[in-house]
């Protein structure tokens, strides 16, 4: 059987990152960069590499910027030609391919994460589609939405990403269960949003990473509201499971929490010692904190 492609990846980033204040005061979370690139652009290069095209950004007040980044910069790219600094040229050049679509609705109130997928919904368009939380910054060979849409042709179902948590963890996620049908891919059976770890059904914890069915909006809809009184996307996923398979999947590679100073840290470190211009500095950097 032959499913559609998924060709439409969704941002959330109308989150207020208050995590980060001051330095989002006046600047979204997602444009906090690691090395030397937006977490946002991590996460659209990434849908990118999946094959997906058409880029749709929630975006609330004061998020312009995400939209400036992914616009054309013709003063900018002109200085640059004109100074012959080429190799910064294509930099710029190459955040927007000649074949992406970029597009950004408003989510008026931060009503929750399944709120926010929910304004997508006229973009979407009736297609499969990605949701990628920018606050994840996965690393992995082959990208990881490029293993879940590749899993997504082969299988038709909605997929979640998951690891395994520390049991005093599952109170920071969605918490999934059910039977697994290889070593990296299960049958879900159960969703609980952000459990204690005395009820959790489970340490699998859903990451940032979906690939849902148009489905899923009507399940939305219908979901009252959650935890912290807001309309939870793991909670539109469940109502799903009466009708269709939901697999969560173990997928290969790295998760870092950038929403979190720690995670933020350890991603810069991380990525910039993966580069050869970097790593002799900030090794020498580091040795005087050994």
């Amino acid at each position: 059987m032959t499913f559609p492609p998924v060709r439409k990846a969704v941002f959330p980033v109308a989150g207020m990152g208050t995590r980060f204040l001051p330095a989002t005061k006046a600047m979204p979370k997602e444009m906090l960069p690691v090395v030397d690139k937006p977490l946002i652009q991590y996460a659209v290069e990434e849908a990118y590499a999946a094959g997906i095209r058409e880029m749709i950004f929630v975006t609330g007040r004061h998020k312009r910027a995400i939209d400036d980044h992914f616009d054309m910069a013709y003063e900018l790219e002109r200085e640059l030609e004109d100074a012959g600094k080429q190799a910064l040229l294509e930099a710029v050049r190459s955040v927007k391919p000649d074949d992406m679509v970029c597009i950004a609705v408003r989510q008026a109130r931060a009503l929750g994460l399944g709120h926010a997928v929910l304004c997508a919904e006229p973009l979407v368009a009736g297609e499969p589609f990605a949701v990628l939380l920018a606050d994840d910054l996965m690393v992995g060979t082959p990208p990881v939405m490029a293993q879940m849409t590749a899993l997504f042709a082969e299988r038709g179902s909605s997929i979640v990403a998951v690891q395994e948590v520390p049991p005093e963890h599952t109170r920071r996620y969605g918490i999934v269960a059910g039977d697994f049908v290889r070593d990296d891919l299960m049958d879900v059976r159960q969703f609980v949003e952000k459990p204690a770890p005395e009820v959790a059904p489970s340490r699998w914890g859903v990451a940032g990473r979906y690939v849902l069915t148009p489905e899923v909006f009507d399940q939305i809809r219908a979901q009252p509201r959650g935890v912290g009184g807001e309309i939870q996307l793991t909670d539109g996923i469940a109502g799903l499971l009466a009708q269709q398979t939901v697999y969560a999947f173990r997928y290969a590679g790295t998760r870092y929490d950038c929403g979190s100073k720690e995670g933020f840290l350890e991603a810069t470190v991380d990525l910039a010692m993966a580069r050869a211009d970097l790593a002799p500095s900030l090794q020498r950097v580091m040795r005087r904190w050994v």
